[in-house]
């Protein structure tokens, strides 16, 4: 079956019905943050989530197990969820996980030389319109604010090649992630919350270039949404922007009160 062939929109009766039949009180929820849970922002520190998505992922944070999975650090992330979800794994999968401390530290260590590398590789009068984002575990280097986009990717890419040692690069929206080769990504992630809750099903959803470490996970009991059609996601079924999500997480709420309602009955 080909991609396009694959790929359905959520809310069409077939594929609405698939959905309402498999989650129950044994999935695990997963979002992505930015794109997916907040709309993009022009300035990553102005996201904002939406009340009325705030209050249904909070009645979904009391009802089942949820994850957030994001990109951002820990303390950023939980700055604006304003919520603690049972597991919040951030910097791409790569801090946040059970039993990773001590991975995390060396994850530190080499960001830190890729930050006094890039420092020299990408001098500050070379720099106007790009800014350099130390996470912690990871590192990213935005773009989107420069007045020659494809110049400044350009150069940012030839800077990226010298870095030692090399990272696993992921890039997306004038952004490019930088993350440690042995650090796990997204969907290294989510199969370790999925054990480690102790849910037999998982249900994601995210909208960019790092969601589909969990989009490509051949795994039945696994359910991927997309933001936003794509024709060459690996994502099992798209919404058509990100305004959707506040259906999409009302829904989810009403299918498993419901369910948890004809067990008491």
């Amino acid at each position: 079956m080909s991609m396009k062939e694959r790929l359905s929109y959520l809310f069409k009766n077939t594929a609405f019905s698939k959905m309402r039949n498999f989650i129950d009180k044994t999935t695990l929820f997963a979002f992505d943050l930015d794109g997916t849970l907040a709309p993009i922002a022009s300035k990553p520190s102005v996201i904002g989530i939406p009340d009325p998505i705030r209050q249904e992922f909070a009645i979904l944070n009391k009802q089942a197990v949820v994850a957030v999975i994001t990109g951002r650090s820990r303390s950023d992330a939980l700055h604006h969820l304003g919520i603690s979800p049972h597991y919040l794994i951030g910097n791409h999968g790569a801090e946040g996980l059970p039993g990773w401390k001590d991975q995390e530290n060396e994850f530190f260590g080499i960001t830190n030389q890729w930050q006094s590398q890039l420092d020299n590789l990408l001098p500050l009068e070379n720099r106007r319109g790009i800014m350099i984002e130390n996470k912690g575990s990871t590192l990213s280097i935005h773009y989107r604010h420069v007045c020659n986009i494809k110049y400044a990717h350009k150069m940012i890419l030839q800077a990226i090649d010298k870095l030692d040692p090399q990272p696993r690069r992921i890039g997306g929206k004038f952004i490019e992630n930088l993350i440690p080769v042995s650090a796990p990504d997204k969907g290294i992630a989510f199969r370790i919350l999925m054990e480690k809750s102790g849910c037999q099903k998982g249900f994601f959803v995210g909208d960019d270039e790092t969601d589909e470490d969990i989009f490509r996970l051949n795994d039945a009991n696994i359910f991927t949404v997309r933001i936003g059609i794509n024709v060459f996601s690996d994502a099992l079924f798209y919404l058509r922007n990100q305004s959707e999500i506040i259906r999409l997480i009302s829904e989810i709420n009403n299918v498993l009160k419901n369910k948890k309602d004809q067990l008491i009955n």
